[in-house]
């Protein structure tokens, strides 16, 4: 049976061997080879002071939006959980909606509000909270409300279906015994649903350190994240070498965090065993 289903898979395997792989693999070749043997490349990405602040940008963005995902996402999810079936389908619905609408014109979108006489700054000074428009785009303020809010269904899909696994009579039996909300919420709902938070965690972090398209829209040159210097050496400079050490340096700590998560939940799983 295991035989034939390896035979089955094989033309799918070799597929993404052929195009997929080999092709990742030749272009990571090129950061040891080019424009000479060794590892000339890497030393430059790390340690020039222009590079550094480069991943520096990328990782503290990727944090940030990490943690705001799952800030909005949490009770949104629980909300989800606490809705009626027919309500939650609805809510659902529309949240699959905004992923499945073309991330350029999303990004647009939020090009046109956050711009100096978008919508949020007039709507803020008719309001009476600003005096003056606030710089909302090409700064980091600009990438991490445009990525935040791609990334938010990555938030609340796996949190919602954490949370819609925790038996509500636990969360009663803490209330019946005494405990107050906060501490119903710290000391039970919040480890119950670890798992959910983890893996919403590491798919929106992961995801974050590649994002091109929002940030090189809603950012500036001050914001610049590993994926805009990939192109720019590459499209501009046609430096190939630096290109794909970065590609390689932004593929090795995402490999690594992956690794950790999923050491982490074997670990878990063998404890619970």
């Amino acid at each position: 049976m295991r035989s034939s289903g390896l035979l089955l898979s094989l033309p799918a395997l070799l597929f993404l061997a052929l195009f997929f792989a080999l092709p990742t693999l030749l272009f990571l070749a090129r950061s040891f080879g080019e424009p000479q043997w060794g590892f000339g490349n890497y030393a430059t990405l790390l340690g020039n002071a222009t590079y550094a602040k480069v991943l520096a940008n990328t990782f503290l963005l990727a944090g940030i939006v990490t943690v705001l995902s799952i800030a909005i996402g949490y009770p949104v999810a629980w909300a989800l959980t606490l809705m009626r079936q027919r309500t939650r389908k609805l809510v659902l619905a529309i949240l699959l909606l905004s992923m499945w609408t073309n991330l350029l014109a999303r990004t647009y979108a939020w090009l046109v509000l956050l711009q100096r006489s978008g919508v949020v700054n007039t709507l803020l000074m008719q309001l009476g909270v600003i005096s003056e428009p606030l710089p909302l785009v090409n700064n980091l303020t600009g990438v991490v409300i445009g990525m935040t809010y791609i990334m938010l269904p990555f938030a609340v899909l796996p949190l919602q279906a954490t949370l819609a696994t925790i038996d509500p009579v636990l969360l009663q039996a803490g209330s019946v015994c005494g405990a107050r909300p906060f501490t119903v919420f710290r000391r039970l709902l919040l480890p119950m649903s670890l798992p959910g938070i983890a893996t919403a965690a590491v798919m929106i972090f992961v995801m974050s350190l590649g994002y091109y398209i929002t940030p090189s829209l809603l950012g500036g040159t001050g914001t610049m994240m590993v994926a805009e210097l990939i192109a720019e050496q590459i499209q501009s400079f046609l430096n190939w070498g630096l290109g794909s050490a970065a590609a390689l340096v932004l593929l090795t700590a995402a490999l690594l965090l992956y690794l950790g998560f999923a050491a982490t939940v074997e670990r878990r799983a063998v404890i619970t065993e």
